[in-house]
């Protein structure tokens, strides 16, 4: 079986690097994500707030959450995978070298589902040329 990873987001850094209307919608998102892959994470954010469990997420303040950040990465990363979802160079340098570091436009990137253009029918009539789609056509009815 896998180990599951242990996911450290930093949380303002995530909030302005994309296009949240809050820290509950951040929060949300990201315990739903968290649930989906398996794993366990940690939101923190600098402040004031409670501290609340949403599945595997878990979700903190800090007076310094760059402090915290490192803190939980250097507990954990000896014992589990880790990974820290930060663009704050300082947080992810002294994160250590056994800690994966994910910039937050990347994560976020990878987060958000790939946009397709929907075809009118979605059948496989749309993706047939005129041609081969006449020709089936006229077996349908018989015809040669």
């Amino acid at each position: 079986m896998a180990e599951t990873t242990l996911y450290l987001f930093d949380g303002f850094n995530l909030l302005h690097a994309g296009d949240f209307g809050s820290p509950d919608e951040l929060r949300d998102l990201l315990a739903s994500w968290v649930a989906a892959q398996g794993a366990r994470g940690v939101l923190v954010f600098d402040g004031q707030g409670p501290t609340e469990r949403r599945g595997p997420l878990e979700v903190r303040w800090a007076k310094d959450a760059d402090t915290l950040l490192e803190r939980l990465a250097a507990e954990h990363r000896s014992s589990e995978q880790v990974a820290i979802v930060s663009s704050d160079t300082a947080v992810r340098g002294t994160a250590g070298i056994e800690v994966r570091k994910v910039a937050s436009q990347t994560f976020l990137s990878e987060l958000a589902p790939p946009s397709r253009e929907r075809s009118r029918r979605g059948d496989l009539r749309d993706r047939l040329d005129p041609e081969t789609l006449a020709r089936l056509e006229r077996l349908r009815r018989g015809e040669r």
